[in-house]
């Protein structure tokens, strides 16, 4: 091993350790709001009311995303990643489909209906940032729920508007989005499973999901701007293919973490006005 590639394991070990922390807070956090939960119908006299748990990175927090960690996407919920869902809400891996998610919707606009066969069509797509337009192509043959979901939230709207809320500059270099609560906490109230990644690997231009853990995609996925070393943990489902200077001008711009860790809100507007599906 190279010394390039040993301080690369270094910095991605070192990564995982806080997105582990983070984890951690946030399923105490969860825990701790459902207790609150419980004492406040009990003194309302047993009326039954819905506790949306918040969740970073990512549902949708990991790594990067720069999961939803790529984590807290959150982050990406790992190291891209949404934020941490409680055990009842992360659907197991070997269930299919969109399950409802105890977190809540960020913004409320159904949970989708899969169609197989409108799910095959190829689709390109544009990303209307604030700075300018990305345009990539959806790989909908190998994450076929991933980018049926994506096109779904794309026509309801559900990204117009939303700020990317993280910029990873050390270790992981992604830029986290789809979070209209522009924290790293949101996701679209469902969760799906994870897809295509058997050998997966995350060259600059993938699109992917950040996630909380196992089958806990939602709205929240990452972009990477540099070739990145992370494990095939996150759902590749799209690759860039015009306006890439677009992100590198918002990484350039650098992040507000005051720690020094790389990994914080980017400086420069990450806005999305909004996207289009062709």
């Amino acid at each position: 091993m190279t010394s390039k590639d040993r301080q690369r394991e270094l910095e991605r070990a070192r990564y995982e350790r806080v997105q582990a922390r983070l984890a951690a807070q946030q399923a105490s956090n969860s825990r701790r709001n459902k207790i609150t939960a419980v004492v406040s119908v009990v003194a309302v006299l047993g009326i039954g009311i819905g506790v949306a748990v918040a969740t970073s990175g990512g549902g949708d927090k990991k790594s990067p995303a720069a999961s939803s960690t790529p984590n807290t996407p959150t982050t990406p919920a790992s190291t891209p990643s949404s934020a941490a869902s409680t055990p009842e809400a992360t659907p197991s891996p070997e269930k299919v489909g969109y399950q409802k998610s105890a977190q809540g919707a960020a913004k409320d606009v159904g949970i989708p209906t899969y169609d197989a066969a409108a799910a095959a069509k190829p689709y390109s797509a544009t990303i209307h940032f604030s700075s300018g337009d990305l345009t990539f192509d959806a790989l909908t043959t190998k994450a076929p729920y991933t980018t049926f979901s994506f096109e779904y939230l794309a026509k309801k709207g559900y990204f117009d508007g939303t700020k990317c809320h993280r910029l990873t500059t050390q270790g992981i270099y992604v830029l986290q989005c789809g979070d209209p609560k522009g924290d790293g906490t949101g996701g679209p109230g469902y969760q799906f499973q994870d897809e295509n990644l058997t050998g997966a690997t995350y060259p600059a231009g993938t699109i992917a999901m950040a996630n909380g853990g196992p089958g806990t995609n939602g709205s929240q996925f990452f972009i990477v701007y540099k070739d990145t070393q992370l494990g095939p943990q996150y759902t590749p489902w799209g690759k860039v293919t015009g306006g890439m200077d677009v992100i590198t001008k918002i990484a350039a711009g650098g992040e507000d973490d005051a720690n020094g860790a790389g990994d914080g809100h980017p400086k420069l507007p990450a806005d999305i006005k909004g996207v289009t599906i062709k």
